[in-house]
């Protein structure tokens, strides 16, 4: 076997990414990341990170097995232990409490900042991972019995394996040719941070509009953070609003559940795909995260889909490097694509499946939905099951995600 720089070079250190190079920390491969921009390390005490993540049990048991949970608890990590869910076109709703599956939370909504920070610090413990940073992808050639990379300021380096975590617009996935297939939703997910009248009570809130769903994701200092995804004319206007109007615009889109909006914070907007990769793999390549799969995020599964790429993909390159095997051959790499593909398939066609069901006019579906939402809320062990899978607590979660009891 030709000796290569690194055994395995992570594409982009975000928060999969930064994962990855953790679950592959203290064992005995050389891991690089390349990342373009220094991760973000200190904010102001009161500030709040414009985008956050709702992450779930099994993202948590994640970081808690690679040690760096107590670090982003530590910054900022808000408990949300219930969800309401109503749909604007009727008298629709569900409610789910933790308490009901003997648990004591649904998840975390966390700040992306937070986490990255945290896995940032978690990567300077280990000696076999080197960040490289800045530094940019900008060529590969996967063809060789190594990977040849070049990168724009060290130029050439090899590795065994390339890893693309690099996002949806992956360099990684884009010099490999592999395809997607994919469609804009035609919409926008405006993002804030807001303070209303009532306090939150420590319960998401969601409500499903023709134009999409709007989410209250609650924060720990009592302010909640805000994904209202919307037609993307409707997206430009809400941001052109003056901050006066856009309280009382989101406090009528939320029919007032939480009183007044009294307070709001800068503003941003990112438009909303489907895209999936036609592999996840290649010659000494993988991807993993947005560079596979992008989600609409109504139910806030996108990043904890791809925290779940990275703990298998380390999981299958640490059996293989255990038994001498080649951890860049097609089919080790083969066994991740199996393992994750079917399932991320599987919550991206559900997710579609919500917004249709949720975004149509049409009589009937909304008859059907609101009958679907209030029977369904009548029924604990459906319910129950919901949770448990949303929390994820089911399926065939990699060994990082898995809780000794659930």
């Amino acid at each position: 076997m030709m000796n290569a720089d690194y055994d395995v070079v992570i594409i982009g250190g975000g928060m999969v990414g930064t994962t990855l190079a953790c679950a592959l920390g203290s064992s005995d491969l050389k891991v690089a990341i390349v990342e373009a921009r220094p991760a973000e390390m200190e904010w102001p005490q009161d500030s709040i990170g414009m985008r956050v993540s709702a992450i779930t049990a099994a993202s948590q048991q994640i970081f808690t097995s690679l040690g760096a949970w107590d670090s982003i608890v530590a910054m900022r990590a808000s408990p949300f232990r219930e969800m309401q869910v109503w749909d604007a076109e009727g008298n629709g709703a569900i409610h789910f409490d933790s308490a009901d599956i003997g648990q004591d939370k649904l998840g975390h909504i966390i700040e992306n900042r937070v986490i990255q920070a945290a896995m940032t610090k978690r990567i300077a413990d280990f000696d076999n991972v080197e960040l490289l940073c800045p530094e940019i992808l900008e060529d590969q050639d996967t063809s060789g019995e190594l990977a040849q990379l070049q990168l724009k300021e060290r130029g050439t380096i090899t590795t065994r394996l390339v890893v693309g975590a690099d996002g949806a617009n992956s360099r990684v996935r884009q010099h490999a040719s592999i395809e997607t297939d994919g469609w804009p939703y035609h919409q926008c997910g405006v993002v804030t941070t807001i303070r209303t009248e009532l306090p939150h009570q420590e319960t998401a809130w969601q409500r499903f509009m023709p134009t999409g769903p709007l989410a209250f994701l609650p924060l720990n200092n009592g302010c909640c953070s805000i994904v209202w995804s919307t037609t993307p004319e409707h997206a430009d206007e809400l941001l052109a609003l003056c901050d006066d109007d856009f309280l009382i615009a989101l406090s009528h889109a939320s029919e007032h559940r939480l009183g007044n909006v009294i307070e709001v914070g800068p503003r941003g907007a990112f438009p909303l795909n489907r895209q999936h990769a036609k592999t996840y793999i290649g010659n000494h390549l993988a991807l993993i995260g947005d560079a596979a799969h992008t989600i609409h995020p109504l139910a806030g599964q996108g990043v904890n889909l791809g925290l779940l790429d990275a703990a298998s993909l380390a999981e299958v390159l640490l059996d293989a490097h255990a038994k001498d095997k080649e951890i860049g051959a097609t089919h080790i790499l083969r066994r991740y694509e199996r393992w994750r593909k079917g399932d991320n398939l599987i919550m991206m066609t559900a997710m579609d499946g919500f917004k249709k069901l949720f975004g149509s006019e049409a009589l009937p579906l909304k008859w059907l939905r609101n009958e679907g939402l209030s029977i369904t809320d009548k029924l604990p062990p459906i319910k129950n099951q919901i949770m448990l899978h949303a929390m994820g607590y089911k399926g065939d979660l990699p060994t990082l995600a898995r809780y000794a009891t659930a």
